[in-house]
């Protein structure tokens, strides 16, 4: 007889929501805190500028700036970019909507058909001798499901960019009183969206399995196939968030480097650009909104990938609540320690000098992760029983809970793992970076060809550990040990969130800082910012392709159980020629991302150099630049093109499944998953190494640094063109592919039951 878990079900269905709830209640207290900093000047009694303290009055005399003058020009910028990003996501959600309205419709209607639309129950399919709710209750709350997680994936990413355009300018203001105050207002403002999107994915999904149980009783087998929806409809949203994103600021930089940068020698960020403002939209609406819903995605399939396969496992049998909704238990105890995790760095220590930004912000990750053992270890013991049996292809496997603990921990430190080597070779402060940057004195052929080598030399440490990490899991646990270690990896997505958050609120404070015409040394300070953020950036999208990796393998063994696969064999030419397709995927799904920035870009290079050329006075400094028109562009670029490469994606599961049935979709999916890990870590890497490699010689903070520069050199002009080449490499392309791997593989999970059914259609008339 298995033991039962020490947690009652009562004592459960308490925590989880309490834990979202002081997730949020967190995250309000940081905006809170944020909106403290005032962005409306006052008078002073005397007509003078108000002073918030005794050290302001150094301030001003040192800058030899009008306090008023400053923060009424600071609040103007902010007001831009937020007008510019709010109306680019209203507009690219409008088509995002039409979509999520017609897939929604395709999912009930594919799932319905499986028994004709009939309402009456049908033998369960892993338990035969039992019965279950029909195939159109699948279909319906499959379908509210996916609504669901689309409006949550939305609203996360909605939330996020609003929140860090309030905060940008707040940043820039609070840098004229030292480095320490600027970091703790960015890294504040991340925590909001970082605790909000963690807390509120928990809640919409405990939420929805509370009320889908309502209908669906002592059925869990049907519950948690339904709840799956949850995890397609986040990651479709996030798909078009993080490509129409992409190309959006993606053809803003190029445009506003290679005019601005190499051709006119103006600094980046200067008023003068035309492409100015839509570049800081930019930031917002790729790295904020696309990231938030992303890594929202990443949550919500590795959650329903779990609960899928501990449905048909001894927790779903048994009706052993709290074991089986043990994944969200971690991530209830995930936002509790990324909560203490963040009193690191905004109350306990402070920051008092430059070099002190990025160890501050490593230290995040691994206080957030060695906590977090600790919390895995408590709920581990806490809310399973001591032994307990796992699905594993049609057999129940017997596991231990201290192996699951083992699952989840090797998962957690996998990602730091992965987190570190991303910084390694992405950060200047290492020679690899440095390496490249060197190649810079020779012109833009030799960066590039170092730039590349770079990318291709930093997947072998992660795919190591990936790959040791999924051994090592399905070893102990079957797929649902794989499912947990990719939760474990995102056990710590608030602190995660707010560390990537902070990059694009540091980059838009140095950029309103240089439209504002504040002094050089706050421009440093949130050059400072922004520098660390760039790296702890390219981390988060190292965390994000290693659990996508996880939980599209995850995914995958719930697709091949649910679609009755007994196994997928390569040699058999059904399944062959689907992992030689699916391994092309990604590369045809990167040469469309990668050339609807390159087309954006052309048309944004041809209005920045149109503008310079015919607006009298813009380059002295006496006209203002038509703003406008270039946010235009790159609005009506990225919504355009964001369509052929999302359509690429969401159709060929479908395409797949129907014409050649589950078995070669299969292969499909192996193969994108091996591939697009590769191209999607190596793009990230190059892109943000090469970044780093421009902002080194800019920042000239060493000797060997000095030799390169200033800026307007030759080396600096050969680092601009590899930073242009890489710009949508690592925000366009690579991050998209992480989601490309999930999205096919949670759609084929969701339509498997189709599939299996009626998919195959050429192969039965051959």
């Amino acid at each position: 007889m298995a033991s039962a878990a020490i947690l009652p079900e009562l004592a459960t269905q308490v925590l989880i929501p309490v834990a979202a709830a002081v997730g949020i209640a967190f995250a309000v207290l940081q905006w809170v805190l944020v909106s403290k900093v005032r962005l409306t000047p006052e008078r002073r009694a005397d007509g003078g500028a108000p002073k918030s303290g005794p050290s302001d009055y150094l301030i001003e005399e040192e800058e030899g700036l009008n306090d008023h003058n400053v923060v009424v020009k600071c609040a103007e910028i902010q007001s831009a970019i937020s007008e510019g990003a709010t109306s680019f996501l209203f507009t690219e959600y409008k088509y995002v909507g039409l979509f999520m309205s017609i897939f929604a419709v395709l999912i009930f209607l594919f799932l319905g058909s499986v028994e004709g639309f009939s309402t009456k129950s049908q033998p369960c399919h892993y338990s035969k001798d039992k019965t279950c709710k029909p195939a159109l209750a699948n279909a319906i709350f499959s379908t509210i499901a996916f609504v669901l997680g689309a409006v949550t994936s939305l609203v996360s990413g909605f939330l996020g960019m609003k929140i860090a355009t309030y905060a940008n300018a707040r940043t820039t203001l609070e840098a004229r009183k030292g480095v320490g105050k600027a970091f703790i207002t960015a890294f504040r403002s991340g925590a909001v969206m970082g605790f909000l999107l963690a807390a509120s994915g928990l809640l919409v999904l405990y939420i929805a399995i509370n009320l889908f149980g309502i209908y669906y009783g002592d059925d869990w087998e049907g519950l948690f196939e339904a709840i799956t929806g949850y995890g397609l409809g986040g990651s479709s949203m996030a798909l078009f968030g993080r490509v129409g994103g992409g190309i959006y600021t993606k053809a803003a930089d190029v445009g506003a480097d290679l005019v601005g940068k190499v051709e006119r020698n103006i600094p980046e960020d200067d008023p003068r650009n035309p492409a100015v403002i839509a570049d800081n939209v930019g930031d917002n609406v790729g790295d904020i909104a696309g990231m938030g819903s992303d890594l929202f995605g990443s949550y919500a399939e590795s959650s329903c990938a779990a609960l899928v396969v501990a449905s048909i496992s001894s927790f779903g049998i048994n009706h052993e609540f709290t074991p089986m909704v043990y994944p969200l238990l971690v991530s209830s105890v995930g936002i509790i320690a990324c909560l203490i995790t963040t009193l690191f760095a905004t109350d306990f220590f402070e920051i008092k000098a430059v070099d002190e930004i990025e160890p501050a912000l490593k230290k995040q990750l691994i206080i957030s992760t060695v906590v977090m053992t600790i919390g895995i270890a408590l709920v581990s013991w806490l809310g399973l029983p001591y032994t307990f049996t796992i699905f594993n292809f049609g057999v129940q496997k017997t596991v231990q809970s201290w192996q699951l603990f083992l699952c989840v921990a090797v998962g957690l430190w996998a990602g730091l793992i992965i987190g570190f080597v991303t910084e390694y070779y992405t950060s200047n402060a290492y020679s690899p970076v440095q390496d490249v940057a060197d190649s810079c004195r020779t012109g833009a052929a030799t960066n590039v060809i170092f730039g590349l080598a770079l990318g291709y030399k930093s997947v072998i440490i992660p795919i190591f550990a990936i790959a040791f990490s999924i051994f090592l899991s399905f070893s102990l646990a079957a797929m649902y040990g794989v499912a947990v270690a990719a939760l474990g990896m995102l056990s710590t997505i608030a602190t995660g969130l707010a560390i990537d958050a902070y990059g694009p609120i540091s980059d838009n404070a140095g950029g309103i800082a240089e439209m504002a015409g504040m002094s050089h040394r706050i421009r440093e300070r949130t050059d400072a910012l922004d520098a660390a953020g760039n790296t702890t950036a390219a981390i988060g999208k190292g965390f994000a392709i290693g659990s996508a990796a996880l939980v599209s393998l995850a995914l995958f063994g719930a697709f091949v159980s649910r679609a009755a696969i007994s196994t997928v064999d390569v040699l058999t030419p059904k399944v062959f020629i689907g992992l030689i397709v699916g391994a092309m995927l990604p590369y045809w799904f990167s040469a469309m991302t990668m050339k609807s920035v390159g087309s954006a870009a052309l048309k944004m290079v041809e209005e920045v150099r149109r503008q310079f050329n015919t607006i009298p006075g813009l380059m002295e400094g006496t006209t203002k630049p038509d703003y406008a028109t270039c946010v235009k562009i790159s609005t009506d670029a990225s919504i355009k093109e964001m369509i052929p490469p999302g359509a690429l994606v969401m159709l060929t599961p479908l395409i797949v499944g129907i014409l050649f049935g589950v078995e070669t979709l299969s292969g499909v999916l192996a193969g994108a998953l091996v591939s697009g890990v590769q191209i999607a870590i190596s793009a990230s890497n190059t892109g943000g190494a090469w970044d780093n490699a421009k902002k080194y010689i800019e920042a000239g903070a060493s000797e060997h640094a000095r030799t390169l520069g200033p800026k307007g050199s030759d080396p600096h002009k050969a680092a601009v063109i590899g930073d242009t080449i890489g710009d949508p490499l690592k925000d366009t392309s690579g991050p998209s592919l992480n989601i490309l791997i999930k999205l096919m593989a949670v759609e084929s999970l969701v339509f498997a039951p189709f599939f299996a059914t009626h998919g195959g259609i050429l192969f039965k008339w051959l």
